[in-house]
């Protein structure tokens, strides 16, 4: 994959974790759907609860796009934390599919991108144990 496709997809999916932690803190009804003080509540959680989620996927935009393997490992690995709570509160929810793609779809997404941007000095934990290293 070239350097500027790599690139373009961390951008998009930036923008995209970006704007949901807009709507995070907008204070009404979204474009896309009701309020997510409404909806953090429906689904069990506190409405103040929507704020650190949106701090959480902000900063996570963020870091994706710092063309450096440990940030957006560390973006990456963030919004694989937030999407398994988003998933898990759909399915306990028993959201309806239509309405809950999503989160499953970008949360596979990011596990890809954690394990594309593993950094080098973690790498040896994934590699066979070298009968040397068991000795000692």
């Amino acid at each position: 994959m070239s350097k500027h496709l790599k690139t373009g997809l961390y951008w998009f999916l930036a923008l995209q974790f970006a704007l949901g932690a807009v709507t995070k803190y907008w204070p009404g009804d979204t474009i896309f759907s009701t309020a997510y003080s409404v909806k953090f509540v429906d689904w069990g959680y506190p409405s103040w609860m929507r704020f650190v989620v949106g701090a959480l996927e902000g900063v996570a935009a963020v870091l994706l796009v710092i063309p450096d393997r440990r940030t957006r490992f560390l973006g990456a690995t963030t919004l694989m934390f937030v999407l398994t709570g988003a998933v898990t509160t759909h399915i306990v929810n028993h959201d309806p599919v239509v309405g809950s793609w999503a989160a499953p779809t970008h949360l596979v997404i990011m596990g890809i991108l954690a394990l594309a941007n593993w950094p080098a000095d973690c790498r040896h934990l994934l590699s066979a144990a070298e009968p040397d290293a068991l000795r000692r």
